[in-house]
């Protein structure tokens, strides 16, 4: 995944703009993410979405490592409070739904190493 981060004051910029809000400049570039991120707030949606298999979702707000919150999804989670707890580290995978491939973000795993 991509973001875009301004050239003349590299402050990350999501969502797409024309220019940065920070500093008002034009010149973006579009930079990979880390992948990384943390869990802001969440929504436990529990009606169905029939035609992409899915009976419950939780809907997301994380903060990227780059500084930026994004709306996506929680997957790999059992969808019940007890098990979301804000702050907790997430990174990025991807899933199909229909013919799109969406961002969606994952509890982290331990093993990586640093």
């Amino acid at each position: 995944m991509r973001i875009q981060h301004c050239l003349t004051c590299e402050a990350a910029v999501f969502y797409p703009r024309s220019y940065c809000p920070k500093c008002l400049s034009s010149e973006l570039a579009w930079r990979p993410v880390s992948g990384r991120a943390t869990l802001a707030s969440y929504v436990i949606n529990r009606r169905p979405l029939p035609m992409f298999g899915l009976d419950v979702q939780v809907i997301a707000l994380v903060t990227l490592e780059e500084g930026v919150r994004m709306m996506t999804n929680i997957v790999d989670v059992e969808p019940d409070p007890a098990a979301l707890t804000l702050g907790t580290a997430l990174e990025l995978d991807y899933e199909e739904r229909g013919d799109q491939v969406l961002p969606v973000f994952r509890p982290a795993t331990t093993s990586k190493e640093s």
